[in-house]
């Protein structure tokens, strides 16, 4: 049986589990915790069966960590020490936290769930309330022009190429459909009528960005439309007269509302992955790794690795 995701909410599971642990005891815990027995006991129990295991032993002899609770509280022990060293550095930076972040993203991430960035926003600027922002929406090879350049100190996509130059760190994976949308001939075709031969006597959309790698599995090197953002491909997929690729959560509302279509995903659907791209050859920022520090927080949590 696979251990449960932990979430948000369990990090106070596991903060009461390590007050418990250090008074040595629930009734110990009880006035620290402010809670009553049986709330703790019920927590406790949450707890325990979240992570899958028992953690301890209670009885006439008292109190009594298991061999896995011992585990838990000690990797506990080191990854709470982790982050209170992390709190006091922010906490420590906050006052001479000045400047202007240079931030790039790629169009159309607000759809997604798996790219929290309002929560990234809301805790960096909490944590270094006098720096400004600058943000820029570009597509992801100019992103990386920049960045190289110097114009932009972060970007946000999933980039075309590796730049060895560059620090990458990665984030999550972005489902991109192939779809036609009402109107289109193969719309309402049954999917078993649908393989390459019969979508490529279509107009397709390819993203100059990508070089056109989008056209690569239809051996197509001229496509009728190219653009420069996913808004653009949108737009002439809706129409009914072409044929492209989407973001699955950009392309969602419109599915709901059957006006478009997945084509062939078992072929065709592929997995974008998004990553923070930063100089940190350049002179090291507390600002840049800041930001970077909380990007990571935000979108490789477990919650949003299966969004």
């Amino acid at each position: 049986m696979a251990m449960p995701q932990l979430e948000t909410f369990d990090l106070r599971l596991l903060r009461m589990f390590m007050t418990i642990v250090e008074a040595g005891g629930f009734t110990a815990a009880q006035s620290e915790l402010n809670l009553s027995l049986s709330t703790i006991s019920t927590h406790f129990a949450d707890l325990e069966t979240r992570l899958g295991l028992r953690l301890c032993r209670r009885g006439r002899s008292g109190f009594q960590l298991t061999t896995e609770g011992q585990a838990v509280y000690d990797e506990l022990r080191r990854v709470f020490d982790t982050l209170d060293r992390f709190r006091a550095r922010v906490r420590g930076l906050r006052e001479r936290l000045t400047g202007t972040l240079t931030l790039g993203l790629v169009d159309n991430t607000l759809t997604d769930p798996r790219a929290p960035l309002d929560r990234v926003f809301a805790r960096f600027t909490e944590a270094a309330p006098e720096v400004s922002l600058a943000i820029a929406v570009r597509p992801p090879n100019e992103l990386l022009r920049d960045v190289i350049g110097g114009q932009l100190q972060v970007a946000i996509s999933s980039f075309p190429r590796i730049v060895p130059s560059l620090s990458y760190e990665d984030l999550y994976q972005e489902t991109n459909h192939f779809y036609c949308a009402a109107g289109h001939p193969l719309f309402t075709a049954p999917e078993e009528s649908i393989d390459l031969d019969e979508v490529r006597r279509y107009r397709l959309v390819s993203r100059v960005y990508w070089g056109f790698r989008d056209m690569k599995v239809f051996a197509i090197t001229t496509p009728k439309a190219t653009v420069s953002d996913i808004e653009g491909a949108a737009r002439l997929i809706l129409s009914g007269a072409y044929l492209g690729y989407l973001p699955d959560h950009f392309a969602a509302s419109y599915v709901k509302a059957g006006r478009l279509r997945v084509i062939l995903p078992k072929l065709l659907s592929y997995q974008a992955p998004f990553q923070v791209a930063f100089d940190a050859n350049r002179s090291r920022s507390p600002v840049v790794e800041l930001f970077v520090n909380l990007v990571k927080e935000e979108m490789t949590a477990p919650e949003f690795r299966k969004a």
